[in-house]
């Protein structure tokens, strides 16, 4: 009798989070389009982790790519790629989208103010 063999285990996931695994990639993007280079970002990145653990330790898991989003926003108004405001209007209309939107369905936030028709 023959057997078939067994499939092979599934690799560990690279992320935790979806958004982990985003939030790396549009990083590493901005960097491959020259909006920053490698060691700006790793200057940036590891100023947000010394901060952030002044308010508490960091288990290396959700708390470091909170601080990648956070170097990342910083990075993207030190170098004038997006406004402060719009940042903050941005942050806020995902958050009230995300707010009412049903489980499973899509979010979609509405536009910013600028941007109204």
């Amino acid at each position: 009798m023959t057997t078939c063999p067994s499939p092979p285990p599934e690799p560990p996931a690279s992320f935790e989070a979806p958004w982990h695994g985003q939030v790396f990639a549009l990083a590493v993007a901005m960097n491959e389009a020259g909006h920053f280079t490698w060691p700006e970002w790793t200057r940036m990145f590891g100023a947000q982790l010394n901060e952030m653990r002044q308010d508490h330790a960091l288990d290396g898991s959700e708390d470091y790519y909170l601080a990648w989003v956070s170097a990342l926003e910083q990075m993207m108004v030190e170098k004038d790629i997006v406004a402060p405001q719009l940042l903050d209007e941005m942050k806020t209309l995902w958050t009230e989208a995300f707010l009412r939107t049903p489980h499973g369905k899509p979010v979609i936030p509405d536009k910013p103010a600028g941007l109204r028709a």
